[in-house]
C-alpha cells in the first residue's frame, strides 16, 4: 500500500514539474513582454531597463532556476502590468470561476449519469438512440460554438437572458449551460458503455438465473462495478474545472480565472500566466491522484499491479 501511494505521489510531482517547465520555456519563446507591455514605439533604453528590472535579460537557464527557487519560497512572482503579486490576482478571480464550474459540474453529473444508465438498461430502444444521438452532438460541438448558439437563441432571438457580464444570477445561466451540456454528454456515453460492459458479465447472468430481482441486480451488482470507470471521468472533470472555463468565460465576458489567463497570455504577463498554469496543473494532478487512491482502495489488484509499475 505504501509503495503504491509513494509511486503515485512521485509521478504527480514529476508531472507538475514538467508542466511548469514546459510553460516556462514556451512563454519565453513566444514573445518579448517588454514590447507587449510598453509597445514597440518605446525607446530602446526604456525597453532595456524594463527587461533588466524583471530579469528578462538573464540567460533562460538562470531565469528557470530563479523561478523554481521562488516557488520553493512560496513566491509566484508579480504582474508586469501593475506590480501586484500574481497569486492575489488569481485568487480574486477564483470565486467567479467556481460560481460557474461548481454548478456546471453538478448538472453534468445529474444529467449525464442517469441518462447513461437509463440508455444502457434500455439498449436498442428509441430512448437509447435519442440519448446517444444527443450525447454525440453535445460531445462533438466545440464549447465556443455551443456558447454562441445559446447566445443567439436565448439572448438575441428570444431576449430571455443576458449575453454576458456578471451583474446577476441570470448572467450565469448561459455559461453554466454551456459548461454542463458537453460534460453531461461525455458522462452519458461513458456511463452507458460501462453499464453495458458490466451487464454482459457472467456474474450478472448468474444472479439473474438465481432469481434475484432485476432491480436488485442493477443496484447491488451492476451500478457499483460500473462506477469505477465513471470515477475516472469525474476525476478528470474535477481537474479541468478551471481550465475548462477559459473559452466560456471569454465568450460571456465572465471575470474569472479563465478570462484572466487569456488577457495575461495576450499581454505576456509571465508571472500571472505561470501562476494560473501551476494552479491548473496542481488541480488536475491532485484530482487524478485522488482517483488513483480510490482505485487502490476499491480494487486491491490495481494496488498490487501499481506497486510493480
Amino acid at each position: 500500500m505504501g509503495r503504491f501511494f509513494a509511486i503515485r505521489i512521485g509521478r504527480a510531482a514529476l508531472t507538475i514539474v514538467l508542466v511548469v517547465t514546459f510553460a516556462f520555456v514556451v512563454l519565453r519563446l513566444s514573445g518579448d513582454p517588454a514590447l507587449m507591455i510598453l509597445g514597440p514605439e518605446a525607446p530602446p533604453e526604456v525597453l532595456a531597463a524594463f527587461r533588466k528590472a524583471w530579469g528578462l535579460d538573464d540567460p533562460i537557464w538562470f531565469q528557470y532556476l530563479d523561478y523554481f527557487g521562488a516557488i520553493a519560497k512560496g513566491e509566484l512572482g508579480r504582474s508586469m502590468r501593475d506590480g501586484r503579486p500574481a497569486i492575489e490576482l488569481v485568487l480574486e478571480r477564483i470565486p467567479a470561476t467556481l460560481a460557474l464550474t461548481l454548478p456546471a459540474f453538478f448538472f453534468k453529473v445529474a444529467l449525464g449519469v442517469p441518462a447513461g444508465i437509463y440508455a444502457a438498461l434500455h439498449r436498442g430502444s428509441a430512448i437509447d438512440r435519442a440519448v446517444m444521438m444527443t450525447a454525440v452532438a453535445g460531445f462533438t460541438v466545440p464549447s465556443f460554438v455551443l456558447a454562441l448558439l445559446l447566445v443567439l437563441v436565448f439572448a438575441v432571438q428570444l431576449g430571455w437572458l443576458p449575453s454576458g457580464g456578471q451583474d446577476s444570477w441570470r448572467h450565469a445561466i448561459l455559461p453554466i449551460a454551456t459548461l454542463s451540456l458537453g460534460g453531461a454528454a461525455v458522462l452519458a456515453r461513458f456511463t452507458r458503455s460501462a453499464m453495458l460492459e458490466v451487464l454482459g458479465q457472467p456474474y450478472i447472468r448468474t444472479a439473474s438465473a438465481k432469481g434475484v430481482p432485476w432491480r436488485r441486480v442493477v443496484t447491488s451488482h451492476a451500478l457499483p462495478n460500473a462506477a469505477i470507470p465513471t470515477v475516472t471521468i469525474l476525476g478528470f472533470m474535477v481537474g479541468t474545472l478551471i481550465a475548462g472555463a477559459v473559452v466560456v468565460e471569454s465568450v460571456f465576458a465572465w471575470p474569472g480565472v479563465g478570462r484572466l489567463l487569456v488577457v495575461a497570455v495576450a499581454n505576456r504577463d509571465l508571472a500571472v500566466v505561470q501562476c494560473i498554469l501551476l494552479l491548473v496543473a496542481m488541480t488536475m494532478v491532485t484530482s487524478n491522484l485522488i482517483v488513483d487512491f480510490l482505485y487502490g482502495f476499491l480494487d486491491p489488484r490495481l494496488r498490487a499491479k501499481g506497486a510493480h509499475a
